[in-house]
């Protein structure tokens, strides 16, 4: 007998999500969050980024995040356009002096490393590189000035602990895409810790936004005082120069800053990021406990200290994820689908912040009911 149309099966009501987004970026949005934003009417969005009415809610990002992170009173908080994308651009053009060395775990690690690699005014990078769903650590190097670690590997679903490497003298810049706000982290161990506000934060993509020491900022400075041309649209000079006006350089998403300054403010009414990285933790817990009880399907992350409490990725047997991820979607449990290229029978599934736990343990019973349907 074959296996029914996955699309075709239907859920029982008990084993619906309260919300079924699951998508590890764009990221499920809150509600109360889209609320706010739609009673602000006239006041806000189609207003100028650099009037009070927008800059405030910067200076509250700003403000919030050096909350959230515990910085230290002279890290400063650096916002842009362009998500982490744009920014490894703009690092290459602007905190890169000679050669960076980078961690590469997945997908995304890899592109930051392409993009020096890439750039004629820079010595080929130093490339430390584990397989998809292990993990390594920088290696010090004296030929090295900016070392690029990964908190979160998106792609794969590893997350690392960000340490600075001992005895190095260079920078130490952290892409914290998907890994800010979900994970726990020291400010004193990285000069640049970056993400885009579509992960953790809830929000939509379009911005980046820097934590950056005093060590980054002398950096940026020492870098474009060397006569470098840098695109104004990717120098972090000015970019350092407009967020200190609470304004970005060119004009910015307005419902990216209201949506990212409402979860910002949420996440420390709350309780900081010890609630949030607490949250999440108890997501992971639920998910991965319920992987490793069954026969069909096994965390991607072999080692259990590195599995991502960001976004986790599930290898099945026995079973098409395809099919499984096709009912879901017919459901309305959304964007659990694997990374494109990674190319394995895997779901992946955001465990950030704004997502309920309660929400993850109704998956898991959801996802026992259809493998139970589909074998």
């Amino acid at each position: 007998m074959s296996a029914p149309d996955p699309t075709t099966l239907v859920l029982p009501s008990d084993l619906r999500p309260t919300d079924g987004r699951f998508g590890s970026g764009p990221s499920k949005v809150r509600t109360e969050a889209l609320t706010r934003l739609a009673a602000t009417g006239a006041s806000f969005l189609g207003t100028s980024h650099r009037r009070d009415g927008v800059k405030s809610v910067v200076r509250r990002v700003r403000e919030g995040l050096a909350e959230v992170f515990s910085l230290p009173a002279d890290y400063e908080v650096v916002l842009g356009n362009g998500g982490s994308t744009a920014l490894w651009d703009a690092l290459a053009f602007g905190m890169v002096e000679e050669r960076a060395e980078h961690v590469v775990i997945g997908e995304f690690s890899s592109k930051f490393a392409e993009v020096t690699r890439s750039a004629p005014f820079l010595a080929d990078p130093v490339v430390v590189r584990s397989e998809p769903g292990t993990r390594t650590a920088a290696v010090p190097d004296p030929s090295v000035d900016l070392y690029a670690l990964i908190h979160n590997e998106t792609s794969t679903g590893v997350m690392c602990e960000v340490v600075r490497p001992e005895g190095v003298h260079g920078v130490v810049a952290v892409d914290a895409t998907s890994g800010a706000g979900a994970l726990r982290v020291d400010p004193t161990q990285f000069d640049c810790y970056y993400f885009a506000p579509q992960k953790a934060f809830g929000s939509d993509g379009g911005l980046w936004i820097a934590l950056c020491s005093p060590a980054a900022v002398d950096r940026i400075a020492r870098v474009s005082g060397s006569g470098r041309w840098i695109p104004p649209s990717l120098d972090l000079t000015t970019a350092v120069e407009n967020s200190r006006l609470d304004q970005t350089y060119n004009t910015p998403a307005l419902a990216t800053l209201f949506l990212l300054c409402d979860t910002v403010e949420w996440i420390n009414a709350e309780g900081g990021l010890a609630w949030s990285t607490a949250r999440c933790d108890r997501s992971a817990e639920i998910l991965y406990g319920w992987a490793e009880e069954r026969p069909f399907v096994t965390p991607f992350v072999a080692e259990p200290a590195a599995r991502s409490h960001a976004n986790a990725t599930l290898e099945f047997s026995g079973v098409d994820a395809t099919a499984l991820s096709a009912a879901l979607r017919a459901n309305g449990v959304v964007d659990v689908e694997p990374y494109r290229k990674i190319g394995a029978n895997q779901l992946r599934v955001a465990l950030f912040p704004t997502v309920e736990p309660d929400d993850v343990g109704t998956l898991t019973r959801a996802l026992d009911f259809l493998v139970d349907a589909l074998s």
